[in-house]
């Protein structure tokens, strides 16, 4: 089956995988995995304390998103993802296979999992890459979606929810007095992780979409508690119920690089904990905060959007590329082709409707290659005036993850960078 350690092993194959022996769970897995980063290769490694083999950057480059995708270019792996987002997909609802046959229950401890302390100023100790799964009780459908855990004791654990689709969830349920009851997956292979990142419709369940990505080489199996969906070679399974409990959850380090602050937030008690029973399938996924993997998980879906926004009021989108720098959530650099240079300003307005978190765009000429921070900077440099060029955009709607925005409102700038379509051979850089 299509598993995490399956995707592992050929990234393995092509040389991109590392191993390190046993890491301190208190900032040492950190530092690796950031010079892992750095390098562009997948760290394989185990946590003193916990006995599962862990792996981190499993996604963290475009060539391991796309591998993961089966997708040879941008357009491609664009096209997939919004396929799946406009596609009526069959439901999970029917399982042929037994959760017995695939996972063997533990102890509850949970400090016995490798929970970790990434940066000194953590809340506390986390996992990065669990996917939390629930049914919406007023639909028949579920909702997966990827939320940080933080550990509280040996059964509990506190779970950052923003106001989206599980938030809707828990107040539901809160309203009638009831626990919301939910499994919690970690181990998975990455296009489900990529899937848990959207935001499809409320009632959409995330994994229906993904054998439109995967195909029939994925399955599913019901909690033996509460009868919620799971793939099959997931490595670790938590059932466990959100409880009418809230604690203060972080400071954690968010996209931006930047604190997330404390807050109280709601806990999940956790009844119990499940490993894969082939102990080969197990590897404990852990998403190094604002790595390059985080980034391109949460990113990756918003940069689809934008080229399919961008490209119905142009002739031609080129690339679109949400930058490292801001998070891959905030700046965006779009290279297109013009019929009229009032195109640029209606592929930034089209950017920022298709992304609303977004607070800085740049649209270039299809000579800029918006990869290359250096060119994009040569663009603002030789095409660009300020009086003409420039749209500004007050007091809408942005990112809370912005520091200065207020309550999430902010400015947002959109630069012209392009090139005047009747004079563009003044502006045309010579080739060698």
């Amino acid at each position: 089956m299509c598993s995490l350690k399956s995707f592992v092993d050929e990234l393995s194959g092509e040389g991109l995988v590392v191993r390190k022996s046993k890491l301190k769970p208190y900032l040492e897995v950190t530092k690796e995995l950031i010079e892992s980063d750095l390098n562009g290769t997948t760290l394989l490694f185990e946590v003193e304390g916990s006995d599962l083999l862990c792996v981190g950057n499993v996604v963290n480059s475009r060539r391991k998103l796309y591998k993961a995708l089966n997708a040879s270019n941008d357009e491609e792996a664009y096209r997939k993802l919004l396929n799946v987002l406009g596609s009526n997909p069959p439901g999970v609802r029917e399982f042929e296979d037994s959760f017995a046959d695939y996972f063997t229950a533990i102890n509850t401890d949970l400090s016995r999992l490798p929970f970790i302390k990434f940066f000194e100023g953590d809340g506390g100790m986390y996992i990065t890459s669990s996917i939390v799964i629930a049914r919406t009780p007023d639909l028949d459908s579920f909702n997966a979606s990827i939320h940080r855990l933080m550990l509280v004791s040996n059964d509990r654990v506190a779970i950052r929810i923003v106001p989206r689709h599980l938030y809707r969830i828990v107040s539901l349920n809160s309203k009638l007095g009831v626990d919301t009851p939910v499994a919690v997956v970690i181990g998975v292979h990455p296009i489900l992780l990529l899937l848990a990142s959207l935001s499809p419709p409320y009632g959409v369940f995330e994994f229906d979409l993904a054998r439109e990505l995967i195909g029939g080489d994925l399955r599913f199996c019901r909690t033996p508690m509460y009868g919620l969906p799971v793939p099959c070679n997931s490595s670790v399974v938590m059932e466990g119920r959100i409880i009418n409990e809230q604690v203060v959850e972080g400071p954690f380090l968010d996209l931006l690089g930047l604190y997330d602050r404390a807050r109280k937030q709601p806990v999940i008690h956790v009844d119990r904990v499940y490993l894969n029973k082939h102990v080969e399938e197990r590897l404990f996924h852990v998403i190094l905060p604002g790595g390059m993997e985080h980034k391109l998980l949460m990113g990756f879906p918003k940069e689809a959007a934008i080229w399919d926004g961008v490209r119905r009021v142009v002739p031609k989108v080129h690339k679109v590329r949400l930058t490292p720098s801001g998070g891959c959530w905030l700046h965006a650099v779009i290279s297109i082709d013009k019929n009229s240079d009032g195109d640029a300003k209606n592929a930034i307005l089209a950017a920022f409707a298709s992304h609303p978190s977004l607070k800085y765009v740049v649209v270039v000429d299809s000579d800029v290659d918006p990869d290359n921070l250096a060119d994009v900077e040569w663009a603002i440099a030789t095409r660009v005036q300020a009086s003409d060029d420039l749209i500004i955009i007050r007091n809408a709607r942005g990112s809370t993850l912005d520091p200065s925005s207020s309550d999430g409102i902010t400015d947002k700038l959109g630069i012209d960078a392009t090139a005047p379509v009747d004079s563009f051979e003044a502006f045309r850089r010579p080739k060698v």
